[in-house]
């Protein structure tokens, strides 16, 4: 059994020292839930939902079917035809961006809309996503196409304990996620301005910065030439990008670029801080 004290002692902390906001821990407690959930009572291609309640430490759990009509369907002859100049290599390659909509637009119960162009895109029907109209409206009053309807699921007395590793797993990831992404959002704010960092380490000729929740990097075509660094030693640099990659965001500084002279001016001289005197150039 759950014990709540704990958990929501834990989740306060993870929310102090991590800068995550409780609400995208709980939001990730959901998810991760839900995903253990299809996964071991539920079907590949069932949209569920769940609903974590730190108060009472229950949960409860939905499939998600979205409301379709004819004209949204495709037909037995367009998969036919579909699947035939497949077959025959037809097709071509869906690019990137097409893919990721597509795969989008399954992950939300295959809506037909293509945010991109507006060009209504037609779907195989699947009964674990798609109600037609004529039911949903007999389920819900005023159904229209597009809505959600939610169907409750059973909740399994077993279920803590046979999805206790699946879900501690996921929410270990999402909050990972979650926190990258928190990191990412507070030195993007930065870029352009001035922040200090310590040298952590040398490598080759890039120079690592401790900048507190983050590592980052001073590469040698922004270093300027003849300094030398020392680990240990902090030094003030122009946060010149945020980039999200894999491993986490990627902040990239600079020690040579003009903007970090005048944005050093600004900090030293009120003059120039409160726009009585301005910097047109930096030789």
């Amino acid at each position: 059994m759950l014990d709540l004290k704990n958990f929501n002692a834990a989740l306060d902390q993870l929310t102090a020292e991590k800068g995550i906001s409780k609400e995208k821990i709980m939001e990730t407690i959901d998810m991760a839930l839900a995903a253990a959930y299809k996964r071991d009572y539920g079907k590949k291609t069932q949209v569920v939902r769940a609903k974590f309640d730190p108060a009472t430490g229950k949960a409860e759990f939905w499939q998600v079917k979205t409301v379709v009509d004819e004209s949204m369907i495709k037909s037995e002859e367009e998969i036919a035809k579909e699947e035939a100049a497949k077959a025959a290599g037809g097709f071509e390659a869906l690019s990137e961006r097409q893919e990721a909509r597509e795969a989008a637009r399954e992950a939300l119960g295959g809506e037909a809309e293509d945010a991109a162009d507006g060009e209504i895109k037609k779907i195989r029907f699947n009964p674990d996503r798609h109600i037609m109209l004529n039911e949903a409206k007999k389920l819900k009053k005023g159904a229209a196409l597009g809505d959600e309807l939610v169907f409750p699921l059973e909740s399994k007395e077993d279920y803590g304990r046979i999805a206790a590793q699946t879900a501690k797993q996921v929410i270990l990831q999402r909050v990972r996620e979650a926190e990258r992404d928190s990191v990412f959002d507070e030195f993007k704010e930065k870029e352009g301005n001035v922040i200090s960092g310590i040298v952590q380490r040398i490598e080759g000729r890039a120079v690592f910065l401790d900048l507190g929740r983050a590592i980052g990097v001073l590469p040698p075509d922004e270093q300027v030439r003849g300094e030398r660094y020392r680990v240990g030693e902090r030094i003030k640099t122009l946060l010149l990008s945020v980039e999200k990659t894999p491993r986490g965001p990627g902040v990239y500084l600079s020690r040579s670029h003009p903007k970090l002279v005048a944005k050093l001016f600004e900090i030293e001289v009120p003059e120039i801080a409160s726009g009585v005197v301005e910097i047109k150039n930096v030789a």
